[in-house]
Parts: C-alpha cells; sequence; structure tokens
C-alpha cells in the first residue's frame, strides 16, 4: 500500500471527528460545539470578519469544551453552574497547543470564559486576549441559554434581553451590537434548534483549505488520545502504549513506513468511542453488571461511526475499530471472522490486550510477564487471536515492552503536565 499523495486528511475533518466524539457522552450536551460554531459563524460575518479569521474562530468554537472531560463538567458549563468556568479552557488549550497548526485556536479557547469587564478583559493575567476569544464567549453563552423544552422562537426575546443587559460588563459591547443584529432572525435560531452542521458552510470557510500529511496526522492524533485517555487516571497510558506496540508488531509484519505511521494512527484512534462512555463505568472498581459490559461494548461503533466521515481513513478505520472482533466471530460489535479481518485489524486486537492485561486497573493490578503469555497463548489456542502475531509478540517481547513502556512515561509525563501545572 503505497501513498502519493503529499496530503492524507484535512484538518477540519479530524476536528469534525473529535467534536462529534466529545458530544456524544449524553444527549444534554449532543451537537452543542456545533451549535457555538453555528453563532460564532454568524457574528463573524456580521462583524465582516476575513475568511482566514472566521476559519480560525469556528475551529476554535468546535474545539472549545474538549478541556471539559466529565459529563457533570459539561454540563456545569452548560447550565452556568460551573464555579470556575476557565479551568477546562486552560486544560483544552494545553491539549490544542501541543499541534502547531491549532496554536491559534488554543490561544482562543484559552480565553474563551473571560468577561469584558468594560474593558479589563482585553488582558487577562498578563495575557492579551483575542476578540475572538470573546466572540466565542458571547456565542457559547447565548447558545446554552436554549431550553430544549419550549420553542425556539418563544424564546429569543428572552435571549436577546439577557444578552444585552450583560453589553459591556460580561461581553464586549461591538460583539452584542453585532448578536443582537442577527438574532432578530427567526431563522438563525430555527437552525439552531435543527442541529446546524458546520460542514454545510465547507466551501464558503474554505475548511479544506488546511490540509494535513501523513506525519501531521500522527502528531494530532497523539493529542486526541490524550483527550481520550485522560478522562481517567486509570487509562492516561493506555492508547499511546496500544500504539507503540501496534506500530511495532506492523513494521516486524513487514509493513511499509507509511503503513506503520496508519497503524500508530489507528492506534492513536482506537478507542475514540469511548468518550461516549460515562467515567463512573470506566473508573468502577468492582466488577462491571451486564448492564455496564453492554455499554462497554458499544464502544468500537462508535469509533467505527465517528471515523467513517474522515476521508482517506477507510484502511485505519477497519485497523482502530475491530479491535474486539476475534477470528473465532465471537468478538463484537460486528462478529466479523478470519477471512473479514484485515492483518492490521489483527495487530491491533493483539496489541490491545497486550496492553490492557499488562496495565494496572481499578479492579486488578497488571499481569506479570508468565500470565500474559499464557493468556495470549490460550486466546490464540481457541481461535480468538492470530497464533502467528502472539509468537511475533513473545519473540519481541523486551523490546516491544520497553516501547509500550516509553510510550506510557511519556504519556504519563503529558498528564502531569496538563493537570497538575495549576498545583504547583
Amino acid at each position: 500500500m503505497t501513498y502519493y499523495n503529499r496530503y492524507f486528511a484535512t484538518l477540519y475533518d479530524l476536528i469534525a471527528c473529535m467534536t462529534a466524539a466529545v458530544d456524544l457522552l449524553d444527549v444534554r450536551v449532543a451537537n452543542h460545539h456545533q451549535r457555538v460554531a453555528f453563532m460564532s459563524l454568524k457574528l463573524g460575518e456580521q462583524m465582516g470578519l476575513p475568511v482566514e479569521e472566521r476559519r480560525t474562530l469556528v475551529q476554535a468554537a468546535l474545539l472549545h469544551d474538549i478541556g471539559a472531560l466529565t459529563l457533570s463538567e459539561r454540563l456545569q458549563l452548560i447550565t452556568g453552574e460551573a464555579t470556575e468556568p476557565e479551568g477546562h479552557a486552560r486544560i483544552g488549550a494545553r491539549f490544542l497547543e501541543d499541534f502547531p497548526l491549532l496554536r491559534r485556536e488554543a490561544e482562543i479557547v484559552r480565553f474563551h470564559h473571560v468577561p469584558w469587564r468594560n474593558g479589563a478583559g482585553g488582558m487577562h493575567h498578563g495575557a492579551k486576549v483575542p476578540l475572538l476569544s470573546h466572540m466565542l464567549h458571547l456565542a457559547d453563552r447565548a447558545v446554552v441559554q436554549i431550553r430544549p423544552d419550549m420553542g425556539v422562537i418563544s424564546q429569543i426575546g428572552a435571549i436577546r434581553e439577557a444578552v444585552a443587559a450583560q453589553r459591556g460588563e460580561v461581553f464586549v459591547p461591538e460583539t452584542v451590537d453585532a448578536f443582537l443584529a442577527i438574532s432578530m432572525q427567526e431563522a438563525l435560531w430555527l437552525e439552531l434548534a435543527d442541529e446546524p452542521r458546520i460542514h454545510d458552510f465547507m466551501d464558503e470557510l474554505s475548511l479544506d483549505a488546511v490540509k494535513l500529511t501523513l506525519d501531521e496526522v500522527v502528531k494530532l492524533t497523539d493529542v486526541f488520545a490524550h483527550i481520550i485517555d485522560f478522562r481517567s487516571p486509570f487509562t492516561t497510558r493506555h492508547s499511546a502504549s496500544v500504539a507503540a506496540t501496534a506500530e511495532k508488531l506492523a513494521e516486524l509484519s513487514g509493513f511499509s513506513e507509511n503503513e506503520c505511521k496508519m497503524m500508530r494512527i489507528a492506534g492513536n484512534l482506537h478507542d475514540l468511542g469511548k468518550l461516549a462512555i460515562p467515567s463512573e463505568i470506566l473508573e468502577k472498581r468492582s466488577k462491571l453488571d451486564p448492564d455496564e459490559f453492554d455499554i462497554i461494548r458499544g464502544h468500537t461503533f462508535y469509533t467505527y461511526r465517528l471515523l467513517r466521515p474522515i476521508r482517506g481513513f477507510e484502511t485505519i478505520n477497519q485497523w482502530a475499530s475491530y479491535h474486539h472482533e476475534r477470528l473465532s466471530g465471537n468478538g463484537y460489535p460486528f462478529h466479523l471472522k478470519a477471512d473479514s479481518l484485515p492483518l492490521g485489524s489483527r495487530i491491533m486486537a493483539v496489541a490491545d490486550i497486550f496492553t490492557a492485561v499488562t496495565e494496572d486497573r481499578p479492579y486488578r493490578k497488571g499481569m506479570s510477564v508468565s500470565k500474559t503469555e499464557a493468556l495470549l497463548r490460550d486466546m490464540a489456542r481457541h481461535g480468538a487471536i492470530s497464533p502467528d502475531l502472539v509468537s511475533l509478540l513473545l519473540a519481541h517481547h523486551q523490546e516491544i515492552s520497553h516501547l509500550r513502556e516509553e510510550a506510557a512515561d511519556q504519556a504519563g509525563k503529558q498528564y502531569d503536565r496538563l493537570f497538575l501545572q495549576d498545583c504547583v
């Protein structure tokens, strides 16, 4: 498999994928990022922003709450009950600033809860606050006032009054003026209530303008792996470890350099669907009950559905999403058998099992080398996973374990940097 094109995917496609993933957590937060992006777009149009600025604002809006990793925190932000709303903005910015092409968006996200305070909000802790942050702040606060239990047109007057009342103290006056100009249109509110998709404005915003090379996709999905895993201290190292293990197994299996990079991407994203799983299930210290396990079993389907729209990700999607399928057909959620499982998917299954059983989890300690080997050989003997790949992994156990531990250590340091920085 050879890729002759310089570019592998668009930045927007990957942002939209992550946006959809973090909004899967609960129906009460569903489509929130898309709605805020739509309102931000309309504000940007009214204020005459050039297309590059509008695109940056929309991309920041699509990612603005990624630092809020639990459902309770997301709900508090939407209801206005968050006691420290800037915390998730700092975390989200730290995620994004690790990817060079999103550093402007990171800056916007960092300050999107800073009030204007009659001009004092132009600076925050010695840093200049971008106007786009203030625009995002207004868009976010206007959207969260929409109540789902009554018709949206009936709410227009009250929302307009609430925003107007905060002119100068909370919101920049010119952003309030722009909001009041566009918010008279019933069509805008009906669009918001009808779950707008920024994809519909792709040509207008030139959303395809920023294209990523394969190496850039690797780096961005390294960031996404942290967003997936850092919801719980028990999973902070998992995706990075799986990606490192799978990438090495792919290399040992004869995959090309580009295919090995694709395998790392698949490893980074294989648990993307777990963003739809409540934290209390992920962190449960006792055995899951049948209903909870059924919820867990849905995560690979969500990974599949989330990756499916990304152009050029067809192979990566198979490798990532089929990691709980088994050669015998007894896996989930598609119950695919050996003849439907490509080698990349088989590699991911072995890498995921190897990593999962050697990690500490809330309900057990990681397995020893001997117990891990016995488990893998037993699963291979019973037709669940590939005997050849198990033999390959065990033949290179020391090297692969070193790479896995190195990746886990790096992820742990990143977790500490993101979450402990404010405590020192």
